[in-house]
């Protein structure tokens, strides 16, 4: 066995989730150690579907526009929607259309600077390994997490003191030596089959097997059968295959997701041979003697779960290690990147010795209860998927279901470090979902078009690494009083006075309504992008009140 120097983070799994969590803490000032079992990224199509709320966060560290120039974003830069038919040569049964659903090409601009990325996830997963990297992080292939320790305290929590650590066994696949590493904290990112799940011992309860599918990554010339349609994709039910087409370059590369049946010779996947897998594409395209190259297949299974912690100690669980949702609504990998963000800037703070326990805390009091309510749509989606396209043109909206947009925008977080406030009521039992945020403590702070010197912007681009103060036209003592508190507390603080002589112009008048504020008024948003407090207009006493709020923040 080996030793390894000490490590501020380390993070197990290099895949999506784990390199998005490398890219934001790298950012943060925190170069992270991120080890990954597998001998290099994995070169597959696998999911695709950038949301825009991911968008955003890719955004504001600067990769929006790369990842729109990517091959398969170009490409499949028109498609949008899902058709349903007998085959992709054949009649069409018709467009899913919902109220819940949107298009990808819906316009979103009044909610969001950002849209849809249709990216294949190996071009996405490159882009944010050479970001990280750049930025700081270390990325080691062929190493398996093991096992791991904690010290610092009775939980090897935070409270244990700035010596607290935990200590992971490593295993190098090449040459099956281990060795040790020790962290300040702990980030498993490795997939549904978590390892460091395991070892946590935090159990994994939900439904295991909502569906279970074989994907055929396969290349054939279907230029003509598709024609100029340009779907995300196209549901086709045939006495011979019941599956999805999904286009991956609109031509010759495609998937086909088939079902599985419960029982018999169709539930084996080890039985879908190439010449099998052949017929089956054949069937879904409608073109009997159609030239296919199958280039592999995987299978996988739906599931609905959700870990009974996202934290222990100094280890926390993110992605699909702790929670796993059917593709319906394309939340999953979206959950797992928002996880990432989430926790980044808060893992960043204690380490710079600004947080208290309860910012922590917050990772699992915010991030568990949305991702259970996202797990519970993304379940009600696909149930509610048509099946054959055999459907009431009048339906409304399905029990329990919530608009796409609202899940991306209109989640609220609750833990202590956040302001209590009344709001309106949530829009679905699951009590975190609302279409009417409005700057409230615990969500997203609002898009709202700014302009400044250097063009048209977000109030989405003015959050960064540090918390922000917004302010208004009339921003009276908040500055001051925001320099007076960050610079006692060694925090950095920004101030953007927005309509201010020193800010960006307002051009729409709306930033103080969509804010929940007068033009007196301030709003405190935290570096993930949410609002952590606010000031409906002038307060008494600035500074005092700007005291409490960013001890709030930090969970001081």
């Amino acid at each position: 066995m080996t030793a390894q120097p000490h490590v501020p983070v380390l993070i197990v799994g290099g895949s999506l989730v784990g390199l998005s969590a490398a890219l934001f803490l790298a950012r943060q000032g925190v170069p992270a150690l991120v080890v990954e079992q597998r001998a290099a990224l994995s070169p597959h199509p696998r999911t695709r579907g950038v949301n825009p709320r991911s968008m955003e966060l890719l955004r504001s560290a600067g990769l929006e526009e790369r990842l729109h120039r990517l091959p398969s974003a170009r490409l499949l830069a028109r498609n949008s929607g899902v058709r349903l038919a007998r085959s992709l040569a054949g009649p069409e049964l018709g467009a899913f259309r919902e109220e819940y659903y949107r298009e990808v090409r819906s316009d979103l601009s009044d909610l969001s600077p950002s849209t849809w990325c249709l990216c294949h996830q190996n071009e996405l997963e490159a882009v944010l390994r050479e970001a990280a990297e750049q930025a700081g992080a270390e990325v080691r292939f062929d190493t398996e997490f093991v096992s791991c320790t904690q010290d610092g305290g009775p939980d090897g929590g935070p409270d244990g003191g700035p010596d607290g650590s935990v200590t992971a066994e490593l295993l190098d696949r090449r040459t099956g030596r281990t060795r040790s590493v020790r962290a300040r904290y702990l980030v498993g990112a490795d997939g549904s089959g978590s390892a460091v799940r395991r070892e946590l011992g935090v159990p994994f309860p939900g439904e295991g097997e909502l569906g279970r599918f074989l994907a055929v990554h396969f290349r054939a010339d279907l230029a003509e059968q598709l024609g100029d349609r340009r779907f995300v994709m196209c549901y086709t039910f045939n006495s011979q295959v019941r599956g999805a087409l999904i286009p991956l370059d609109n031509a010759r590369e495609w998937r086909l997701d088939v079902v599985l049946d419960a029982s018999g010779p169709g539930a084996d996947p080890r039985t879908f041979t190439p010449e099998r897998c052949t017929e089956l594409v054949r069937a879904a395209a409608g073109v009997p003697d159609l030239a296919v190259e199958v280039l592999g297949t995987t299978p996988w299974t739906a599931a609905a779960k959700v870990a009974d912690a996202f934290r222990v100690g100094r280890a926390f669980l993110a992605g699909d290690a702790a929670h796993v949702m059917p593709p319906s609504g394309a939340f999953g990998s979206n959950a797992g990147l928002q996880d990432a963000h989430n926790l980044a800037w808060k893992l960043a703070a204690a380490l710079a010795g600004q947080a208290g326990p309860a910012l922590l805390d917050s990772y699992q009091d915010e991030r568990r209860p949305v991702c259970a309510a996202t797990v519970r749509q993304a379940v009600l989606r696909q149930r509610d998927r048509p099946r054959g396209g055999d459907r009431s043109a009048d339906r409304g909206l399905p029990p329990g279901i919530v608009d796409d947009a609202a899940i991306w925008f209109g989640g609220r977080y609750r833990s202590a470090v956040l302001a209590t406030e009344a709001g309106p009521g949530p829009v679905e039992e699951d009590g975190v979902w609302t279409d009417e945020p409005r700057g409230l403590p615990g969500t997203r702070a609002p898009h709202v078009h700014l302009r400044d010197a250097a063009g048209d912007r977000s109030t989405l681009d003015l959050f960064g690494p540090a918390p922000v103060l917004l302010t208004g036209a009339l921003p009276g003592g908040w500055p001051a009083a925001a320099t007076a508190v960050a610079a006692a507390r060694g925090v950095p603080l920004r101030v953007c006075s927005v309509g201010g002589p020193d800010g960006p112009a307002d051009p729409t008048g709306t930033w103080a309504k969509a804010y929940g504020v007068t033009e007196e008024g301030a709003v405190l948003v935290r570096p993930d992008g949410v609002v952590a407090w606010r000031s409906p207009g002038a307060a008494h006493d600035p500074e005092a009140a700007l005291r409490r709020a960013l001890g709030l923040l930090l969970g001081r």
